[in-house]
């Protein structure tokens, strides 16, 4: 192996190992790998810094900002009215509807509020008609990505694919180019979760979903002390007449986890209870001395946030957040005066507090604290937490300028289209637009931008440019090809889907693609075939990622409220990336012959 493939293997190889592991933040490693390629003369500085002017990262920019906007004026909130006034009790309804509207949105939309809007939506109507929203959170995830492969700007991968194939000499591909296939292997993939979600999908309750007036009550944490009259009580009955209002949900006892979804248990002295009440229930429940908050010092803390006008939040550990590996209570929301912390949950497990504080934050973990507005905003500010319960509708800035927002979006996507110019120019137009008509200020702008991604993009894509300029994609090409020795192209098609597709269940989806992208473009040179198929095959497998909770940014937000276990991405994703990937591989050819 000659040294320059070398070097670029071993950076290739730390790079992968650092971004699943996450060692250190997703855009530390973008930027060290820009460090390590310059340093190590692999790139002048020139290349190596090329991806800063990057049409590919810049367009995505652009597109957070369009999307922050039509969120922010509240350009989509007819689609949650729509969603609540036709699912009209109905299991069947409410799921085709999330599917629909969920699918439409993310074909054009960053699907990250799109999701997050509809949890919230679905949540609520669970609540309202008996519904376990563990039947509905994972297909809704599913259904985003699979939309989002339909459109070049349904998601960032296949802006990414068409700009690597662009620098190589290849035609961008088109806004609607991969909807000829993308459109079917959603349509499939919605039938199948239709059909088939309820057996596949879990029932169980979900934590999250509280009562229909949520804003009046809490998850709490209550310890049972030794003269409580709880003790002996089965908390699946209720924990008694005194406390009819009051739902028991976990008992936490010695290390170990009942969830009362599945077991039964007597209370004893010094038992966690994880319950949800109203305010006035649960301190009736600390006056008479049942129990106390194992989280406070006195029933204050618990009262006195919501005496002052805040409101319980959920707050998801997302990829790349700086406070993953910080113990719970060096957390620096434990410093601000009006946020209180009073859960955590890690999956399946509620911690007890003794236990929680010690707990180093994870990727997924969700706290549950009672917030200020001012101390909301600040954590929105924040990229180290996604909010899941954070209610879109209020928080939207000028409702007069909804129909400017959507006219700009709406001239944004035929003018791609139509080939009038392409999708920075009509990106930046938009974003221009949404900051100058007063849809969003510029400083929402900038935090509309999730710079870590975009820094993460910027890395890989020096890091491509160095396998090109090396030959290690060639390289690599060579060894893939040896393995499929004699097969034509049909078979070395799929395996690069295959390969890409998981790859992408560990690695970010964008820097999996921008880094097979050349050596899907050198095996098809290597086979004397037409590289267009394979081009196109990456940015299917890219948005393949189905299979685990970390694979897609999507998966996890809904992996904690929907209360979900690794098996049950395993149980429904893999039949869906059967469907993503098999799609792709058969009908490539059809539409992008060789």
């Amino acid at each position: 192996m000659p040294t320059d493939i070398l070097i670029v293997t071993i950076i290739l190889v730390i790079a992968v190992i650092l971004l699943i592991s996450e060692k250190l933040p997703v855009d530390l490693t973008g930027l060290g790998i820009i460090v390590v390629l310059t340093v190590t003369c692999e790139l002048t500085p020139k290349e190596a810094m090329a991806g800063f002017a990057n049409p590919a990262p810049l367009a995505v920019a652009a597109l957070f900002v369009v999307s922050r906007g039509l969120v922010r004026t509240g350009a989509l909130t007819f689609v949650t009215q729509l969603t609540i006034a036709l699912t009209k009790g109905s299991k069947a309804r409410l799921l085709f509807l999330s599917l629909v509207l969920v699918g439409t949105l993310s074909a054009f939309l960053n699907n990250t509020p799109v999701v997050v809007l509809f949890m919230s939506i679905i949540m609520a109507v669970c609540v309202r008609y008996g519904f376990a929203p563990s039947k509905f959170l994972i297909p809704l995830s599913y259904i985003s990505i699979l939309a989002g492969t339909c459109t070049l700007i349904g998601t960032s991968t296949n802006i990414l694919v068409s700009d690597v194939a662009t620098n190589m000499g290849h035609a961008p591909i088109g806004m609607f180019e991969l909807s000829v296939l993308g459109v079917p292997i959603a349509l499939v993939g919605g039938v199948f979760m239709f059909l088939f979600s309820d057996i596949l999908m879990p029932s169980h309750d979900s934590m999250a979903a509280s009562s229909e007036t949520e804003q009046e009550t809490y998850l709490s944490e209550l310890e049972v002390t030794p003269e409580s009259q709880l003790i002996g009580i089965n908390p699946n009955e209720g924990l008694g007449p005194d406390y009819q209002k009051i739902k028991a949900y976990e008992v936490y006892r010695s290390g170990r986890i009942y969830d009362l979804s599945r077991s039964r248990v007597l209370l004893k002295e010094g038992d966690y209870v994880l319950v949800r009440g109203t305010v006035d229930e649960i301190s009736k429940i600390l006056d008479k001395g049942d129990a106390t908050l194992p989280m406070c010092s006195d029933a204050e803390c618990f009262q006195s946030p919501h005496l002052s006008g805040t409101k319980l939040v959920e707050l998801l550990i997302p990829a790349g957040s700086s406070v993953r590996g910080v113990p719970l209570h060096n957390l620096y929301l434990a410093y601000f005066k009006d946020v209180s912390i009073i859960g955590f949950i890690r999956r399946q497990e509620h911690y007890s507090w003794k236990v929680a504080k010690s707990q180093r934050l994870r990727i997924g973990d969700v706290l549950l604290a009672q917030v200020t507005e001012n101390s909301l905003d600040a954590i929105r500010r924040k990229d180290d937490f996604i909010i899941l319960n954070d209610n879109v509708v209020n928080d939207v800035i000028n409702w007069k300028r909804a129909p400017i927002a959507l006219g700009l979006f709406l001239l944004m996507i035929p003018a791609v289209a139509t080939g009038m110019t392409d999708i920075l120019t009509a990106a930046f137009a938009a974003a221009f637009g949404m900051i100058l008509s007063g849809c969003l200020s510029i400083r929402e702008a900038y935090r509309a931008v999730d710079v870590k991604i975009l820094m993460l993009i910027i890395g890989t894509i020096a890091l491509g440019a160095a396998m090109r300029k090396s030959g290690a994609d060639v390289y690599y090409a060579g060894a893939f090809l040896s393995l499929l020795s004699g097969s034509g192209p049909q078979v070395v098609l799929t395996g690069i889907i295959v390969l890409t597709s998981v790859l992408s269940h560990f690695l970010s989806n964008n820097s999996t693609a921008v880094l097979l992208v050349p050596v899907a473009i050198a095996t098809a040179d290597s086979l004397g075939v037409d590289p267009r198929p394979f081009i196109v095959g990456v940015a299917f497998g890219a948005s393949a990622c189905f299979a685990t909770p970390i694979g897609y940014k999507t998966n996890l937000i809904v992996y904690g409220p929907g209360g979900y276990k690794f098996s049950d991405f395993l149980r429904m994703g893999i039949p869906m990336a059967l469907i993503a990937c098999g799609g792709a591989a058969l009908f490539i050819p059809t539409f992008w012959p060789f």
